[in-house]
């Protein structure tokens, strides 16, 4: 699964079209694991489209805001839950949403000549959904998740490596790609079982997707009318 919008910036078009593709490949009973990449040399995804947010926050469209945050959860949903395998070739670099993108998927690979992950959201102002922490806490040890949440560093694929939030830290994007696509070739695991291991596996994950997610996500007139900002940014 390429993803091929440059910088692959999430939008409603980004999410609309990760997930029909999605569909199609799920649809198809032979695949038994799916490998996500980029076809920018530079990015794997840089996140939020924040030119997007911007617009639709300057026109007061908070309904299209809360559309655009649900859809972005369907993809994420929809990569960690599903019946195969699912592995990030992160070619480049995965800020934000695209570490996030990254981190919804079982495994990672990452190129090491260029390129890093990033949670710039404490410089931008974005608030990070309570399932985001929960599965990206989920892969990250407490001291670097602290730091990258904190700080906004930016994470180079051998010190992702060094602390096992990716398999392998690769010469480059060909390497990555094919070490990932090798990786992917190993398993033949029964869909079913796959499912319920997930289901089972990931249950803290969902559960805060559905019960707590809404509170930072839906629509409120009445903390616009406030002058509050959206939920899911910093409140003044």
């Amino acid at each position: 699964m390429i993803m091929n919008n440059g910088e692959n910036v999430n939008n409603p078009e980004w999410a609309t079209a990760m997930i029909a593709v999605y569909n199609e490949i799920e649809a198809d009973e032979e695949v038994k694991a799916l490998v996500l990449t980029s076809s920018d040399p530079k990015n794997f995804c840089l996140g939020a489209d924040l030119k997007w947010v911007a617009e639709h926050m300057q026109a007061g469209d908070w309904e299209a805001i809360s559309k655009w945050l649900y859809g972005n959860g369907e993809v994420f949903r929809a990569l960690m839950m599903a019946p195969f395998p699912t592995i990030a070739a992160i070619n480049g670099h995965a800020f934000g949403n695209g570490a996030m993108l990254a981190g919804c998927c079982d495994f990672r690979f990452m190129r090491a000549d260029r390129g890093y992950m990033c949670l710039p959201e404490i410089d931008t102002g974005i608030q990070i959904a309570p399932s985001m922490l929960e599965w990206m806490s989920t892969i990250i040890p407490d001291h670097l998740f602290k730091r990258m949440l904190l700080s906004g560093d930016r994470i180079t694929a051998s010190e992702l490596e060094k602390n096992h939030v990716i398999i392998k830290a690769c010469a480059n994007a060909e390497e990555t790609l094919k070490e990932a696509i090798a990786f992917a070739k190993t398993f033949n695991k029964p869909r079913k079982n796959m499912r319920e291991m997930k289901i089972r596996a990931y249950k803290h994950i969902i559960d805060k997707m559905e019960k707590e997610d809404p509170e930072y996500f839906d629509y409120k007139p009445e903390r616009v009318k406030m002058g509050q900002m959206p939920v899911f940014m910093a409140t003044p």
